[in-house]
């Protein structure tokens, strides 16, 4: 997949743990969790917006774009 999601590194700047973050976000920590590790095929806008108001940050930190086969 060409979109390679960057949460796992934007969360270890900020100091925050799962726990905290899906609390703060409103959803279980086991879908952050699949965020985290990039093991989704979507994710809602709605909860893009509230990850990036908590972690003060744009969605351009959090999602990157890599061509295919270029990690």
């Amino acid at each position: 997949m060409a979109i390679i999601l960057r949460l796992d590194r934007v969360m270890a700047d900020r100091k925050i743990s799962l726990n905290d973050l899906a609390a703060q976000v409103g959803i279980a920590n086991v879908n952050l969790s699949k965020i985290k590790t990039g093991k989704i095929s979507a994710i809602r806008f709605s909860t893009l917006n509230a990850i990036c108001q908590a972690l003060d940050c744009q969605p351009g930190d959090i999602l990157e774009y890599a061509p295919d086969g270029k990690p």
